[in-house]
């Protein structure tokens, strides 16, 4: 995961990846900020999700047809809308359902917080989850 300095997010309690508290949803990119609307994620496709392989250690392709699997990332900016995801979370959505942008020679991924499947942090200990990752 890249390093995001420059990030500051307006998520559920106003604490970028920077430690910046702010309720304004700003990402800086070169000249001009970016700020993320409504419920809009921005997240850092993580690199092991990137390459399939075989139990064999054989990479397969993603133009191979096979079962819809699911991708995490590692949540790098949210809009002021979003509600229960916070910058720093890992979140599993659909990598079929997403809109690419690079920022800094690093791709990211814009995704709505409807189209998030589910949510792996260490501040989720309140019994709900049942599952640990």
């Amino acid at each position: 995961m890249s390093d995001p300095v420059n990030v500051v997010s307006g998520g559920v309690n106003g604490v970028g990846a920077a430690g910046v508290g702010t309720q304004s949803g700003v990402m800086q990119s070169g000249a001009l900020p970016i700020r993320l609307l409504h419920d809009r994620v921005l997240v850092e496709p993580r690199e092991d999700s990137v390459d399939r392989r075989s139990k064999a250690g054989i990479v397969i392709p993603p133009t191979a047809h096979m079962g819809k699997r699911l991708s995490w990332a590692d949540v790098v900016a949210v809009g002021t809308a979003v509600r229960t995801i916070q910058v720093g979370d890992r979140v599993l959505f659909d990598p079929e359902d997403r809109a690419e942008v690079e920022l800094h020679s690093t791709t990211y991924v814009l995704l709505r917080e409807r189209d998030v499947h589910a949510v792996a942090a260490e501040r989720l200990d309140d019994g709900l989850t049942g599952l640990y990752l």
